[in-house]
This record gives C-alpha cells, sequence and structure tokens, in this order.
C-alpha cells in the first residue's frame, strides 16, 4: 500500500510543535503507567484485525455488462506477487475492482454499498457526468458513511476508456485500492479483442516506510539567510522524493512480475489495449514487436493516427492511451514499462498467440527509446478551438512546490486549496487556460471534472492535429495552453492527479455562475474531498 506521506509528515510536525510550546513542562508530571497497556491493547486489536482480513481473500477481476450494477467497498488480503500480499480496500472483493463495459447511450445505475470502517464515494474519472453524481465529498455529495448506501445514475454519452475510483482521502483510499475501470463501448467496434490494464505501484513493506518517511526538521532554520533556507528546502524536498523509492512493487491489474496475466491474442486480429494509469508515477510503455496506432487518448478517437513501432507510451497519472496493432507476428512479445525505477521490472506482461512456440522476444527495459509526443500526431479534425479566436474567460495556473512554515505544499498562483481563486464562468463560456510548471522537480498531472479540453499548444508550439484530453502533466518548465466550453454546468474539481500534490494544495475549482449544488451537508461526515 501507498502511504499519504506528505500529510502524515506535516501532522506530526503540527502536532509536535503545540507539544513543544504548551506542554513540555506539564508532561514531566504525567502518569505513565498505563501507557504500555494502552499501546498493547492497540496492537492487540490491529492483530485480531489483520487477521480477520487474512481470513477475507481476494477474488479475481470480473467484467460486469448492462446498466445496473453494485460496487461493494470491502476490505480483502490481496496478493501482489508470489511473494508479497496487502490489506486492501476493494469495490467487490478485487483489485482492481469489478471492470464495467456498457454501450454508447446506456442510461448507467451504480448502487455503492460501504462495507468499510471509513466513509466513501465514486468518482467517474473523465466522464463528464451530471454534477450531483460526480462523487466529491463536501462539494457534490456527503461520502457515504459504513453500512451505507449510494446510487448512481447517469447516461453514458461518451465513447471511451474511464476510470472510477474513491474520491473520500484519495490519496489514501485509491492507494489502497478503490479503483476499477469503465468502458464505454461504440455501437459498432474497429477491433476484435479489447484489454483494459491499469497501472499501480505498491509498497511492499509499507510499516518499514513508514518510519523512513518523517517529517522534515526546519528547527534549525531561523538562524539562516534566505540562501541558505532556500538551499535546505531543496535538499528536503530532494529527500523526500527519494522516499519514493519505497514504491518497489509496480504492477498491472492489480499483479506484479510473473503473476500478471498474459494477454491472448490470434494472428489476423485487429487487438486494442486499453492502458490506465491510476497511479501516482509516470509509466513509460513499450509494445514489442509490432506496429501500432495510438488510436485514443483519455478516451478520445484521434484522427487518422499513422502507425509508429518502437517508441514508448509515457502515461502519467489520470491518463488514458488505447493502442490498436494487427495481430501479425506470431510468438511471445512484451508489454513492459521502460526505465530505473525500483519496482519496473514488475511491470510486464506477455502478448501471447494462439498455438505460439517459445518466443526469443527478450526484455531490453533499460534501453532508452524515443517517446510518443502527441503533440504533432494525428489530424486536425473540423470542430475546435484556436489559439488566437475570441475566450470568454481567461485563467493562468502557476503551478509550484515550496515550504510554507514546516510543511511542504503544492500551490495554484501561490496559493493552496481553497484559498486559490477558482475559474467562474457561465453555461455557453469558450474558456482559455494557459498552464505553466514552476516546479523544480516535480510533476503536475492536471485534471479537469466533467468536462474535456483541448491542447491548443505545448511550450509556445502549436499541436498540429485535434487532441481532446481531460488530464494534461506538465513536466517542470512545461507550459500548455488548453481550451474547453463550459457546457456541463456545476461545480467541478480542476486539480493534481498526483494525489499526494492534490491533498498538500494543489487543487482548485470551475465555477458556474448561479449553481446550487442539490445536497446538504452533513456535520457528522468528515467529508475529505483529496
Amino acid at each position: 500500500m501507498k502511504l499519504k506521506f506528505i500529510a502524515l509528515a506535516s501532522f506530526v510536525l503540527l502536532l509536535l510543535a503545540g507539544c513543544a510550546s504548551t506542554q513540555n513542562n506539564s508532561m514531566d508530571n504525567m502518569d505513565h503507567t498505563n501507557m504500555n497497556h494502552g499501546e498493547m491493547d492497540r496492537k492487540k486489536e490491529e492483530k485480531e484485525k489483520d487477521k480477520k482480513v487474512d481470513n477475507v481473500q481476494a477474488v479475481e477481476t470480473k467484467t460486469m455488462t448492462g446498466n445496473v450494477f453494485t460496487l461493494v467497498a470491502k476490505e480483502v488480503k490481496h496478493s501482489l506477487n508470489e511473494k508479497v500480499s496487502v490489506n486492501a480496500w476493494t469495490f467487490n472483493g478485487s483489485v482492481p475492482g469489478t471492470q464495467i463495459r456498457v454501450k454508447e447511450g446506456e442510461k448507467v445505475k451504480i448502487t455503492l454499498k460501504n462495507e468499510l470502517p471509513d466513509p466513501v464515494s465514486i468518482h467517474w474519472h473523465g466522464l463528464p457526468v451530471p454534477n450531483e453524481v460526480d462523487g466529491i465529498p463536501g462539494v457534490t455529495q456527503n461520502a457515504v458513511k459504513p453500512g451505507e448506501s449510494f446510487t448512481y445514475e447517469f447516461t453514458a454519452s461518451d465513447v471511451g476508456t474511464y476510470m472510477y475510483h474513491s474520491h473520500q482521502d484519495s490519496v489514501n483510499q485509491v492507494d489502497k485500492g478503490l479503483y476499477g475501470s469503465f468502458i464505454v463501448e461504440p455501437k459498432e467496434k474497429t477491433y476484435d479483442r479489447d484489454y483494459s490494464l491499469l497501472l499501480d505501484e505498491w509498497m511492499s513493506s509499507p510499516e518499514e516506510s513508514a518510519s523512513s518517511m518523517g517529517g522534515m526538521d526546519h528547527s534549525n532554520m531561523s538562524g539562516m539567510d534566505e540562501e541558505e533556507k532556500e538551499s535546505e528546502d531543496s535538499h528536503s524536498m530532494e529527500s523526500m522524493g527519494h522516499s519514493m523509492d519505497n514504491y518497489d512493487v509496480f504492477t498491472i491489474n492489480g499483479k506484479s512480475g510473473n503473476s500478471v496475466e498474459s494477454i491472448p491474442v490470434k494472428e489476423g486480429e485487429r487487438v486494442r489495449i486499453r492502458l490506465a494509469n491510476i497511479g501516482y508515477m509516470s509509466h513509460k510503455i513499450h509494445l514489442h514487436g509490432h506496429k501500432f496506432k495510438v488510436a485514443a487518448i483519455d478516451g478520445q478517437e484521434l484522427k487518422e493516427p499513422k502507425e509508429i513501432k518502437d517508441q514508448l507510451i509515457t502515461i502519467a497519472p489520470g491518463e488514458r492511451y488505447d493502442i490498436e496493432f494487427l495481430a501479425d507476428n506470431p510468438g511471445k512479445w512484451y508489454l513492459e514499462c521502460h526505465g530505473d525505477m525500483k519496482g519496473a521490472e514488475g511491470m510486464k506482461a506477455l502478448i501471447q498467440y494462439e498455438g505460439a512456440a517459445d518466443s526469443k522476444d527478450k526484455t531490453n527495459q533499460a534501453d532508452d527509446l524515443p517517446e510518443f509526443q502527441f503533440v504533432n500526431y494525428g489530424e486536425k479534425k473540423s470542430e475546435g478551438f484556436a489559439l488566437d479566436q475570441q475566450y470568454n474567460v481567461e485563467y493562468t495556473m502557476d503551478l509550484n512546490t515550496k515550504m510554507n512554515s514546516k510543511d511542504m505544499v503544492y500551490t495554484i498562483n501561490g496559493k493552496t486549496f481553497p484559498d486559490i481563486e477558482h475559474i467562474s464562468v457561465k453555461e455557453g463560456d469558450f474558456v482559455k487556460v494557459k498552464l505553466i510548471n514552476n516546479s523544480m522537480m516535480d510533476d503536475h498531472p492536471m485534471h479537469l471534472h466533467g468536462q474535456f479540453f483541448q491542447i491548443l499548444s505545448k511550450n509556445g508550439k502549436q499541436v498540429t492535429g485535434t487532441i481532446i484530453k481531460d488530464t494534461v502533466n506538465l513536466k517542470p518548465g512545461d507550459e500548455y495552453v488548453i481550451a474547453f466550453k463550459a457546457d456541463n454546468p456545476g461545480n467541478w474539481m480542476f486539480h493534481c492527479h498526483d494525489l499526494h500534490h492534490a491533498s498538500a494544495g494543489m487543487a482548485t475549482m470551475v465555477n458556474y455562475k448561479g449553481y446550487t449544488p442539490n445536497f446538504t451537508l452533513d456535520p457528522e461526515v468528515n467529508n475529505i474531498p483529496e
């Protein structure tokens, strides 16, 4: 399981600071005689809880079709590979949760039942659903309390590859496994086989990792000059970045290494593979042995995509890439993650032709291959936006990382959520947003709820094709200009999908003027939208 280390570090630091300033004297007089018993009782309770979870093993991910579904949030014991098992929070007892497949235009009814000890919700990632079913606690609904249910109803009008996941305390709950894939199938398919692969990262030893992710000590910074403080902050951020190495098990559909299922194909078939990143690291995926097309990005089909070969598809958190290839090279071929990250060797699957003998294909994860770039891929569609046209609303997002007192925070225009100026629109407005990543080391995959946007330019260069997305990843120094039509009234999150960043401030809202949410905040529910 992953760990919300930023928030944890911040909480511990604040707690210690408060204790140091107000309770040093009083603690000397405290009676500690019962503290060991309390700690023993707590550990005993945790062991008993783990025993109960150990008795509930995860099931294989199933696929549901139709238009009426039930998703039960529950805890199970899930095996990532032959050696590592985790206590996972799941939908319907599997990681990923049950795959939902519906037809274009289908009216969908999905009931969430919560059997977990904490409140949960479901967000339909990428799907432009009505605002009241977007699944954001405290914004569009109250989180679903333990033992209770909530029903989501909407029309699946947009064909494509999407995901669903909890948006209640999502930095923790998604990390624990509360996610699944949601596919809206077209009325007429252009492919014979269709596979959905969800990419994620886990910790093999979360308890050990927790102890190595302690907060940063700034107690001696008061005597430093500004240059020394900046240097210290830089070292602190670098140290925290290195702690990401604790995420050492990379998974495809909840499995790693030899436990990843193969992908069966038959010679002559056209195969579509839907690659979706539900984790927080970007992954560079390489298809061996075949030419392929990038057919869709974030669920949106491209116009006249060209065949490419031996290019890495870099998939950032929240993004989805559909690739298609003709199965014309019998054998067994790798589909694998490239790079030197600790868990990369476990993120590989075998494409296996029916009746094929052993393949001579070998892994080449260390090879530095060219990366696919969507800015010069595909043709322009007749409809769409232009950089130089008139817009009703223009907004600039300066994305950055900084130290705020003792905490690392991620900012938009120098501020953190909810104190950021929101984007205010009217229905029908044309909206242009410039996003600039001024963070020194951090990528920021920015995700907009409720509507798609068009990529107009990257780093000052105009995009040649029509690229429609809901998530765009900005590397340090990147600048993107995007545009969208405000055509889905509501209050919509616009946040970084590295959920550690979102929970530490990098989130804002697109608010429609005159829109009023149709739910009442429940003070008994601890709504945590990130």
